[in-house]
């Protein structure tokens, strides 16, 4: 009973949102972190502290384990 409320608890608090999806959509289709802040317009770093963000909302470590994530659930 209390593994089915922790996996609840982890999906319900861990929504992204679209620019969070599209983030990891740009880390999963194989391009640098460098190449997806251009194409999302934003700084290298920028991209980095967000992707930190992501991570630890999450609870993963890296961002590769956030793209998987997303992934299972279908979200990207």
């Amino acid at each position: 009973m209390e593994q089915a409320t922790l996996a609840r608890r982890v999906t319900d608090d861990s929504r992204l949102n679209e620019e969070e999806l599209r983030l990891l959509a740009q880390i999963a289709s194989g391009v640098t972190a460098d190449v997806a802040a251009r194409k999302l317009e934003l700084s290298a770093r920028t991209l980095r502290r967000r992707l930190r963000t992501i991570c630890d909302r999450l609870e993963v470590n890296t961002p590769i384990e956030a793209v998987v994530w997303a992934a299972r659930r279908q979200l990207i």
